[in-house]
């Protein structure tokens, strides 16, 4: 089974790298994904730069490094972050967007965690000026610099890297904010709060990556503090301290445990697939984040008691059964699969962009198709890889590495 999902990783990877992988500019060693297949001239040129697709596209190549280490893989993921830091034309901290940069700075510390990857030299830099924008009054990150909105999208990543990185006070003052501010009726997390001259105001939005974003938070503080209490993968405490350590990380992995059950309930099909309406553009991204997260928690949450066995295998089986869609109803051009951006629904061909229009409505651009997307093949790729490595946890018993 782990061997199915691993060569299906390796096709929807060879997908990318053969439509969208690309020089940027021309310039030796440098790669970056073109946004769009067919692509416009404006695309191969990079004109429009998608920061965060890009840090998706290198998150992407990480998984299939971890789970098959390759050298062309590592040398591309280095010419990727070379790619990235030249075309944004300035540091990698000139985004006024967090979001953009936290996503950026998780998929940048991962990468330098590979062999034959050394860390990026801009890293830390973005890692604190991350930090240095949150907000003194509300303890978060707004969503950009100078703005009243504070986001999951913005906050769930960063307090990921901030417990990453041994900042676990930031990323439980964060993510406690999300979870005491931003849950819903549902058990979901909704998007953000916004400040009103007459006070806060929830946006009640709900989005499949910003449940992901708040299942790997929590997850991350959960294993730190384990870690801290001294004791991994056992009900077995040693004194008062410890007992006090534990009980913090009960706070995260019960969080955790309702969110996956409000996920399987009001975001699945009955049978487990994720069926959430996200179209094209950035929402293309959205579901591949959440199941990246689910298998997180499926690979690495604690199986010391039947309640985390349990929402395990629902995590488990919302990946596996969205990637047994998906790849059922894909296309295949040349051997290499086409992903839908509706992972109940069959995927179609994206070839009415970018080529001649065969009718009015192609030439004036009523027609879209979200399948021409990086961002909707990036999703079916992430859908992929989690696959691959939750069937591989199945087969070994073993963690398979770090999202």
């Amino acid at each position: 089974m782990q061997e199915k999902w691993a060569h299906r990783a390796d096709l929807a990877e060879s997908a990318i790298n053969e439509r969208h992988s690309s020089k940027l500019w021309g310039i030796p060693r440098t790669n970056l994904a073109v946004v769009s297949w067919p692509p416009t001239a404006k695309d191969r040129l990079f004109v429009h730069w998608h920061y965060w697709w890009q840090a998706h596209y290198l998150d992407c190549q990480v998984d299939a490094a971890l789970r098959r280490p390759a050298r062309d893989r590592n040398l591309r993921i280095r010419n990727t972050i070379k790619g990235i830091r030249i075309r944004n034309l300035s540091k990698l901290t000139s985004n006024n967007y967090y979001d953009d940069k936290a996503w950026l700075a998780l998929a940048m510390h991962r990468a330098g965690q590979l062999k034959q990857v050394s860390p990026s030299r801009a890293l830390v830099p973005l890692e604190h000026n991350i930090i240095a924008g949150i907000d003194a009054l509300t303890g978060v990150l707004p969503w950009r610099t100078g703005e009243t909105f504070y986001n999951v999208p913005s906050n769930g990543p960063a307090a990921i890297m901030m417990a990453r990185t041994g900042r676990l006070d930031q990323a439980r003052v964060i993510t406690d904010w999300i979870f005491d501010t931003l849950l819903n009726d549902d058990g979901l997390i909704a998007d953000g709060q916004r400040m009103r001259m007459h006070g806060p105001e929830i946006v009640p939005s709900v989005h499949p990556y910003v449940q992901g974003v708040a299942l790997g938070a929590c997850l991350e503080i959960a294993l730190k503090l384990r870690a801290r209490a001294g004791f991994a993968h056992s009900e077995e405490i040693a004194g008062v301290h410890d007992a006090e350590r534990a009980d913090e990380s009960m706070v995260y992995i019960a969080r955790i445990r309702g969110l996956v059950q409000a996920i399987a309930v009001h975001m699945a099909t009955p049978g487990g697939v994720i069926d959430w309406d996200t179209g094209d553009g950035d929402g293309g991204l959205f579901k591949g984040i959440l199941v990246r997260y689910l298998a997180d928690i499926s690979v690495r949450l604690p199986s010391d008691s039947p309640a985390n066995r349990a929402v395990k295998k629902i995590a488990a089986r919302l990946v596996t059964a969205s990637a047994t869609s998906v790849w059922n109803r894909r296309l295949e051009v040349d051997g290499l699969p086409v992903f839908a951006t509706d992972w109940t629904t069959d995927a179609r061909l994206p070839w009415n962009y970018g080529a001649a229009p065969s009718s009015l409505s192609e030439a004036i651009g009523v027609i879209r198709i979200d399948e021409r997307d990086l961002s909707v093949q990036l999703s079916g790729w992430m859908l992929m890889e989690a696959a691959a490595r939750v069937s591989l946890a199945a087969e070994t018993g073993a963690s398979t590495g770090r999202s």
